[in-house]
């Protein structure tokens, strides 16, 4: 396999590494871990009987997100033991947006590939989609295929995947599948934090980046269960925050100002028929429950549209620092 050398465009056929950077890694790989003491050393092995088959420099970073369980101590025997290895420990469990960043930060090569272990997948497979990424993809997203979670799982995954679909107009069969593989520059163009490293696919899409999917294999084991409510409200509230920047983050008032125009106007039609209603003497509207709620759809829709031309000022005093474009190629 040969993959771009660091600073390739993502329209470059995939080339050869240059002489000088022969030593480079061609590809990082970034592994989450988070209390997995008793799989780690198993899942190295794993790791490194899938990185035998491939003849092209590479580096195996491992990010701790601050397990307790005694995970790093099996870290550091691990990178002490081979060159090729680097590992990082977070203060804290900060989230995979955080561990993903610091992965990035340490890697060197230009093709990151990403996965973390709460979702135990076959890695030989996950290794696999960086032959897409030398295909000319930019972003691979693996689809756990067979899924050996449980049903309550993936009737959750099925319902969020489709809805973020409808929302994106993507057509992804596993947004949050937690593994990925892709060109290092995508992450120059596209912001992640908070928890929106499982948007990535959607944020790149946005930018022009050409995005696939490929089979991975779920391998049994303890996986943990989406029960809480307030997992699928955080999801729904990423989505949206996905979809409002990558569509409105320059134009705020396109968004506030048109919800806010209708309830502006749905007030104000409340309100004239209420005005018509008592001058013809209809009879009394005091204490009707429409003209309150016609009053406070008509406030709260001018106090949206306000929001929308105060963000429209703020953005165009910071517009030259604001780039929403991404270009692909020039040629002079």
């Amino acid at each position: 396999m040969t993959l771009p050398a660091t600073g390739s465009t993502g329209s470059a056929a995939a080339g050869n590494l240059a002489p000088a950077a022969a030593q480079q890694p061609g590809f990082s790989v970034i592994v989450l871990t988070r209390d997995n003491r008793d799989e780690i050393a198993g899942l190295h092995q794993e790791v490194l009987a899938a990185l035998a088959a491939w003849s092209q420099p590479y580096e195996l970073i491992y990010v701790d997100d601050g397990s307790s369980d005694g995970t790093w101590a099996e870290l550091v025997r691990i990178s002490r033991s081979d060159p090729r290895v680097k590992a990082a420990r977070m203060r804290s469990s900060f989230g995979e947006a955080s561990a993903l960043d610091a992965g990035v930060q340490m890697a060197t090569g230009s093709v990151l590939l990403y996965f973390t272990c709460r979702v135990r997948i076959k890695p030989a497979d996950a290794l696999n989609l960086l032959r897409q990424i030398e295909a000319g993809e930019d972003v691979v997203i693996g689809v756990r295929h067979p899924r050996r979670d449980s049903g309550l799982n993936r009737v959750v995954s099925r319902l969020f995947n489709g809805l973020t679909n409808r929302m994106t107009k993507l057509h992804l069969h596993d947004v949050n599948s937690g593994v990925l593989a892709l060109r290092r520059e995508v992450l120059d163009h596209v912001p992640y934090y908070g928890t929106l490293n499982a948007f990535l696919p959607v944020l790149a899409h946005r930018q022009g980046y050409r995005i696939a999917e490929g089979m991975v294999e779920q391998l049994p084991g303890h996986f943990a269960q989406s029960l809480y409510p307030k997992n699928y409200l955080r999801r729904t509230l990423d989505l949206v925050s996905v979809l409002f920047l990558s569509k409105y983050s320059k134009k705020p008032l396109h968004f506030l100002g048109f919800i806010g125009a209708l309830f502006t106007l749905t007030g104000a039609a409340i309100n004239l028929y209420l005005f018509i209603y008592r001058i013809l003497g209809f009879g009394g509207i005091a204490g009707k429950p429409m003209l309150l709620l016609g009053a406070i759809l008509f406030i709260i829709g001018i106090q949206m549209i306000s929001i929308g031309l105060l963000a429209e000022m703020i953005i165009f005093t910071h517009a030259k620092e604001i780039k929403d474009y991404n270009i692909e190629e020039i040629i002079n």
